[in-house]
């Protein structure tokens, strides 16, 4: 036959821990120290069951026993022994931790998703640059020869006039015509308002 097991001071040798937790209400430090002694052992065992992490077990634990110093006169018994309403603080401090635990690292997962994130969609942005570039290239096949080159050079090359004039041996005063007329033909072309 099994032996019953007790938790707490020894049946018959002192204060019971209901009495204790009584006096611990009242500010009794002596009284405190011997709920401490008598459940911290077991509020451990509880924390460490639900946490398995034995330094944050020992973190909560001792937060546990700081709330019931604090909170003693909170306990009722007739609603259950000081020990279970011990044990009952333990293990929902210990499920809080793991969900505050599981929160935190989901709050961090969804701050590493948005981090790598694009502000923008790439593939959208990767098909309006190409049917741009498309529709330049078919604008500036609406040009005339020089006008066209003087356009390139200038703009793709990021010649000056002079330099567009020079080589194409071209007077100054005819690139910057070709060069606001060809511009003129591709704003129009292109659909951009002046």
């Amino acid at each position: 036959m099994k032996e019953a097991v007790h938790i707490g001071p020894a049946p018959g040798t002192g204060p019971t821990l209901e009495e204790l937790m009584a006096d611990v209400a009242k500010g009794d430090k002596d009284a405190f120290s011997s709920v401490y002694d008598a459940v911290a052992g077991s509020v451990l065992g509880v924390v460490r069951g639900v946490l398995r992490d034995r330094a944050q077990s020992e973190e909560v634990a001792q937060e546990v026993l700081v709330e019931v110093w604090g909170n003693a006169a909170r306990y009722r018994t007739d609603r259950g022994t000081a020990i279970n309403w011990v044990l009952t603080l333990a293990h929902r401090r210990a499920i809080d931790r793991v969900r505050s635990v599981e929160a935190a690292a989901a709050r961090d997962h969804q701050a590493a998703l948005l981090a790598r994130t694009p502000e923008f969609d790439e593939v959208t942005e990767a098909v309006e640059t190409r049917l741009e570039h498309e529709q330049l290239r078919r604008c500036l096949r609406t040009l005339t020869e020089l006008q066209r080159q003087s356009v390139s050079l200038a703009y793709y090359r990021g010649l000056t006039y002079s330099q567009v004039g020079e080589l194409l041996a071209v007077p100054l005063g005819t690139i910057k015509t070709r060069l606001r007329d060809g511009l003129i033909r591709l704003r129009d072309c292109l659909g951009v308002s002046a």
